[in-house]
């Protein structure tokens, strides 16, 4: 798997497509993702580029960081793999706490 690259401070307007597009002056782009919340459907104001040339990400960091792309200046730094975290357990056994679901007896 090859690196990803991790761009920040994107603007709400940003798309998948536009973003591409952005990335492409550097070379051929693997694939292009701005993040978007589950909840309002809207960006999260970061994305990810994957260039199909692993030698073309220095070359984006050093060229595009700092750069414009639709009214806002980018970072782009190569991405951090995701760490492993531990799964966070919204439901089950909460002892008897306020938010414990109880079925009625009547």
């Amino acid at each position: 798997m090859s690196q990803n690259l991790f761009i920040g401070s994107l603007a709400y307007a940003t798309t998948d497509d536009t973003l591409k597009a952005f990335f492409e002056q550097i070379g051929e782009v693997a694939s292009a993702r701005v993040a978007i919340d589950r909840d309002t459907n809207r960006s999260r104001g970061f994305g990810f580029v994957q260039f199909t040339d692993e030698a073309n990400n220095q070359k984006a960091v050093d060229e595009l960081n700092g750069k414009e792309l639709d009214g806002r200046a980018i970072n782009v730094d190569l991405a951090r793999p995701k760490e492993d975290r531990p799964r966070r357990d919204f439901g089950g056994n909460n002892n008897g706490g306020g938010n414990a679901f109880r079925q009625r007896s009547w």
